[in-house]
């Protein structure tokens, strides 16, 4: 894919300041019942009943630095859907490891520290070890994709992020034939992460995917949205973005990654398996136990609108389930 040095979002800068990454950030709510400890039971991206990005919630206390050069999103790649604000998309977030309000996580970002950072690399591949994450990232260019974000709550968002497609990375790895399943895990320090001072999960946060969706061309790890590199809230410096699937796959300040052959213990499912499936794939079809799962509200519009099989990636990814019952593997 050709680089070039216009960014649809934001004035491009040189690439060394994305690498450099010098402090560039200075910055879900709580549902009903209780977990089985006793602890209040939370949705995994937090209420059931959203409403708009809170017009009070915290700014950043200084702006994530622009990144370049960056690829813009080709067509199949560009959910052509009206952008959701940067502010909301900034504002409006859930990071349960930052607190368990809306605005909790742009209000604690500013204790995360985003340099030096680096991502563990394990299991069934040539060589496991620890790499820096410009390391990780340099053979890659980077790439504009323009996504739809669908939370399990019923709540969604267009947010054009930047970063490089998972399946690349993964074949610099040499993956063994072994290597079945992708586990990803991240940062635990509850002085960064103050919301791991509470046991609302069991920490450190844990995701995974089958090999096979973790390939996929959609699949990528993002370390930029709008055009500028990750704040905090949003899970800087890398995250993942899986955008056929609920919000809550798409970990967050992840330092490892593991291939193995087993399937990956995950920390939603492990909370509450009988509410949120391994696959976590958006069907409008399969309720959640506390809330229908047809209709969502996009943040900015107080409209619902229909909730599409897949979160729309539907004709892209169907074929990853063929046979599987989408009811039981939910």
């Amino acid at each position: 894919m050709r680089t070039v040095p216009n960014l649809p979002e934001n004035q491009v800068t040189d690439p060394a300041v994305y690498l450099r990454r010098r402090e560039f950030l200075r910055t879900s709510a709580a549902a009903g019942a209780a977990l089985a400890a006793g602890l209040p039971a939370l949705a995994a991206c937090g209420s059931e009943n959203p409403g708009e990005a809170r017009a009070d919630a915290p700014e950043p206390k200084s702006p994530p630095r622009a990144l370049a050069p960056v690829t813009p999103a080709p067509a199949r790649f560009r959910a052509e859907d009206p952008l959701t604000p940067e502010k909301d998309a900034k504002s409006y977030n859930n990071f349960y490891e930052m607190g368990t309000d809306k605005d909790d996580p742009a209000r604690n970002a500013h204790r995360l520290r985003t340099e030096p950072w680096s991502v563990s690399l394990t299991g069934e591949i040539a060589k496991p070890g620890v790499i820096a994450l410009e390391d990780l990232l340099r053979p890659h260019p980077l790439e504009e994709r323009i996504y739809r974000l669908r939370c399990v709550e019923a709540w969604s968002m267009v947010i054009p992020w930047v970063g490089v497609p998972l399946g690349d990375v993964i074949r610099r790895l040499n993956p063994g034939s072994k290597a079945r399943y992708v586990a990803f895990e991240t940062l635990l320090d509850p002085e960064q992460l103050p919301g791991q001072k509470r046991r609302v999960l069991d920490w450190p946060y844990r995701e995974g995917l089958r090999m096979d969706e973790a390939m996929h061309p959609l699949t990528i790890l993002a370390v930029g949205m709008y055009g500028q590199s990750l704040p905090g809230q949003n899970g800087a410096p890398l995250r993942l973005v899986v955008p056929w699937k609920y919000g809550f796959k798409s970990i967050k300040s992840i330092v490892g990654i593991r291939l193995q052959a087993e399937e990956p213990v995950t920390a939603w499912n492990q909370s509450a398996p009988g509410e949120y499936g391994f696959y976590a794939n958006v069907n409008p079809e399969v309720s959640h136990p506390r809330w229908s799962q047809a209709r969502e509200r996009r943040i900015g519009d107080w409209r619902k609108r229909p909730t599409l099989p897949f979160n729309g990636y539907g004709e892209q990814v169907a074929a990853l389930y063929a046979g599987m019952d989408l009811r039981r593997n939910f």
